[in-house]
């Protein structure tokens, strides 16, 4: 590494040399090439000098025009129509015979040889025959000349240019050099400076004549190397300490493989729905099942399916046991809002007393989708839900629009639509200001009884919940287009070091 510094002390010396003689380069390229230096070797010492203030430099871009390998062989050697010319000689040959003499070229490039020949006078074509020969006796390459010229640097014929460039043998290119003038602290070059007072400056008293640098105090410090949090943990974050100013309690959810029988079955889910497809759920392999059901909440849940109850006829199919003890990646996190659920049920027949209870998740769920612009195989689900008595479709619209307004969403509209498990369910959506229209922002509904009592709870209390993504807030925020450079292995790094801090308002 050391003689790349020397070389490049050696070329700074030189161009600095030349400035306080005559003031002005004006061009680094015709200065390299006088010097026998690279260019870029040039350049990248005029842009150090120039970011030390040492010299000034102009850019500046320029077009020339050099041999190709190919126009060099034709500069050394001659052109092929002169060639052909000299094998030619005093016979008569056809094309075929043309073509033999000139064995490594393609038949079009022959063809193309002895056209170009035929124009420059060099042959001549009997018109009964097509033999091919001599037209005179002597001639001048003039394609060898033209090339003679463009490597020495002058001016052709635009007709003869385009010929030789048509043939490949010439090339144009850009050139960048630069103009070259005194920087404003070309006269510091060379000075050595102190950096910092030493104990022995202290001792001696030389610090008092010593040349220190000026401090920059306008510098600006590095980058702090430490460590940065994930766009979606700082949304995660707001979210839920929205959820927790409301007075709900986290739930559990670090539990990503469950059983069918919690994810689908206690859900009122039928076994024959399409969305336990494997086109649509990732399955277990090992292990594949999981037996350790309640056998009382179990047998309640297969009448529910099978005969109905509580007001409902249920599905009318016959319900498979071992097709609930099937073990997936769990694809709601409302398969811990029933078990959460069905706890307090328990709760309720030790004590006799129902304790209401306010519930929040945020974590990740899992669905065997392609993955594009707006959907992953795995994302986040932020669920909220109230066990309580006595709740009706009023409340829920109430909690939604306390919850909303905390992220600043007060525009709320609400769509009926259908869950497996929740009934009145409605779809809620809100108006982007940027969009200029409503856009689908989470779901919502009352659990259906059919999911409540089987599970025990007692006769008056209901669950109201909702759900939304933790992406689609944080791709609205962050203003992401595709959702793969927000989560997984191809999210810049530079992103995540360089967000800003995460606020939800209005």
């Amino acid at each position: 590494m050391q003689p790349q510094v020397d070389v490049k002390n050696q070329v700074a010396d030189l161009i600095l040399g030349e400035l306080k003689h005559n003031a002005i380069i004006q061009s680094s390229y015709v200065w390299a090439l006088d010097h026998g230096i690279p260019h870029h070797t040039v350049i990248g010492v005029l842009k150090s000098l120039e970011a030390k203030c040492i010299a000034s430099i102009e850019q500046k871009t320029f077009i020339i025009t050099e041999l190709t390998q190919q126009g060099l062989d034709v500069l050394q050697n001659g052109s092929p129509e002169a060639l052909l010319w000299k094998q030619i000689g005093n016979r008569q040959l056809s094309p075929a015979e043309c073509s033999q003499l000139l064995s490594h070229m393609k038949e079009e490039t022959v063809k193309a040889i002895i056209s170009s020949g035929i124009k420059l006078n060099y042959f001549t074509v009997d018109k009964s025959s097509k033999a091919i020969s001599r037209k005179n006796q002597e001639i001048v390459d003039a394609i060898r000349e033209q090339c003679q010229q463009v490597s020495c640097g002058k001016q052709i014929d635009k007709k003869d240019f385009d010929y030789l460039k048509r043939r490949q043998y010439v090339v144009q290119k850009s050139i960048t050099e630069y103009l070259i003038k005194p920087g404003d602290k070309i006269s510091e070059y060379g000075i050595a400076y102190d950096t910092d007072i030493t104990e022995e400056m202290l001792r001696s008293g030389s610090w008092k004549t010593a040349n220190f640098k000026e401090y920059n105090f306008l510098a600006m410090g590095s980058k702090i190397l430490g460590g940065s949090l994930h766009p979606l943990l700082k949304i995660r974050e707001e979210i839920r300490m929205i959820f927790l100013t409301l007075g709900f309690e986290e739930m559990p959810t670090n539990q990503f493989v469950d059983s069918s029988f919690w994810n689908f079955d206690a859900l009122f889910q039928p076994q024959f729905h399409p969305a336990r497809d494997l086109h649509d759920t990732f399955f277990i392999e090992d292990p594949a099942e999981t037996h350790a059901h309640p056998a009382d909440y179990v047998l309640q849940v297969k009448d529910i399916h099978e005969k109905g109850g509580f007001g409902s006829l249920g599905y009318r199919y016959e319900w498979k046991e071992k097709e609930s003890q099937k073990n997936v990646l769990r694809t709601h996190t409302t398969a811990t809002s029933i078990r959460m659920i069905y706890a307090l049920a328990q709760e309720y027949k030790k004590t006799g007393k129902f304790t209401p209870k306010k519930y929040f998740s945020i974590d990740r769920v899992f669905r065997n989708e392609a993955t594009d612009q707006t959907h992953l195989a795995e994302f986040h689900q932020c669920e909220g839900l109230i066990v309580d008595y006595n709740l009706t479709l009023r409340d829920l619209i109430g909690t939604l629009k306390s919850y909303y307004e905390r992220q600043g969403l007060e525009n709320l509209q609400f769509k009926p639509t259908y869950n497996p498990y929740t009934e009145p369910s409605m779809e809620i959506y809100a108006f982007h200001p940027k969009l200029k229209k409503y856009v689908e922002i989470g779901n919502s509904g009352m659990f259906r009884p059919e999911v409540l009592k089987p599970a025990g709870i007692p006769d008056g209390v209901r669950v109201i919940a909702w759900g939304l993504s933790l992406e689609r807030p944080a791709m609205i925020k962050y203003e992401v287009q595709d959702i793969r450079s927000l989560i997984g292995p191809e999210v810049p790094y530079d992103f995540i070091r360089s967000n800003p801090i995460c606020r939800i308002n209005k």
